[in-house]
């Protein structure tokens, strides 16, 4: 008879994201997890004494994904602009991963304000100030002009409200950002 398979606490949060990926958040729990792994529950609950600890390792990991998608920006696409397209498409291609990201409430920041003041983004916001020519606060005016234009599309897309139509929304983004940065230039 082989030897069993050792189930790591890696395994089980990867199968805690696929469960999300295919059916929600909401369906993330000991029984689904260990039926993507097919194993008892007794390897799922010896990682995670609570549900909702796995389902804070699979934010976790699900996070990480996103940012690694939001920075695959092709040679030669401006990279702000990129990074606003790769955020919708994220919510196009991963309805579920996004829902469970910005609509599930495990999110650490409250609000959007806390997010950009949570130091993960601070080389983005530094190469965008040093790009502008700005001061930190407006650049950060700018980028939440964006951020906010790219949250409410995919946002849109993600809850089946919207079809994703790239040019038009490229477009769109494009002119929020050359919008914010006229704004900010103009502040005095």
């Amino acid at each position: 008879m082989p030897p069993k398979t050792r189930v790591t606490k890696e395994m089980v949060v990867d199968a805690a994201v696929e469960v999300v990926r295919r059916c929600g958040f909401e369906n993330v729990s000991a029984r689904t997890v260990c039926g993507q792994l097919h194993c008892s529950t007794q390897p799922v609950m010896y990682h995670f004494a609570t549900v909702d600890s796995l389902k804070r390792a699979a934010y976790a990991q699900a996070d990480h994904m996103h940012t690694l998608y939001l920075m695959d920006v092709p040679p030669g696409q401006d990279p702000i602009l990129g990074i606003g397209l790769n955020y919708v498409r994220f919510a196009v291609e991963e309805k579920q991963l996004f829902r469970f990201l910005f609509q599930s409430g495990y999110a650490q920041e409250n609000n959007l304000m806390d997010m950009i003041d949570s130091g993960e983004l601070e080389p983005v916001l530094s190469a965008m100030r040093v790009a502008l020519g700005m001061d930190m606060k407006k650049t950060r005016d700018v980028f939440l002009t964006v951020a906010l234009f790219a949250h409410g599309y995919a946002s849109i897309i993600a809850n089946n409200a919207l079809e994703f139509d790239e040019k038009l929304i490229a477009e769109q983004l494009e002119r929020a950002w050359n919008g914010a940065v006229l704004a900010a230039e103009q502040e005095e």
